[in-house]
């Protein structure tokens, strides 16, 4: 009898709060972003060069997003969303 009021009294919690998930999302779309500007590039034919594949976009841009995803992601989940 006790421990079903003990279990009727529990709310399930979530681990994180609204505030992290949302500096989660975030954190996922600027990864997802430079993963995708990362792709292509590359040349349909294994004889032919093709100097897009070392453009600024690939080498320096779409890198730093993806650190500064992974950035976003250890901060949402270091964030404490009680403080106020």
């Amino acid at each position: 009898m006790g421990e079903q009021k003990r279990k009727a009294s529990t709310k399930p919690t979530f681990v994180f709060g609204k505030k992290n998930y949302k500096f989660m999302y975030i954190g996922l779309a600027c990864i997802a972003l430079g993963f995708a500007l990362m792709a292509g590039g590359g040349s349909d034919d294994p004889n032919v060069f093709n100097p897009d594949i070392f453009h600024w976009r690939r080498i320096r841009l779409a890198p730093t997003l993806v650190l500064i995803g992974f950035g976003i992601q250890i901060y949402a989940i270091l964030l404490n969303p009680d403080k106020k």
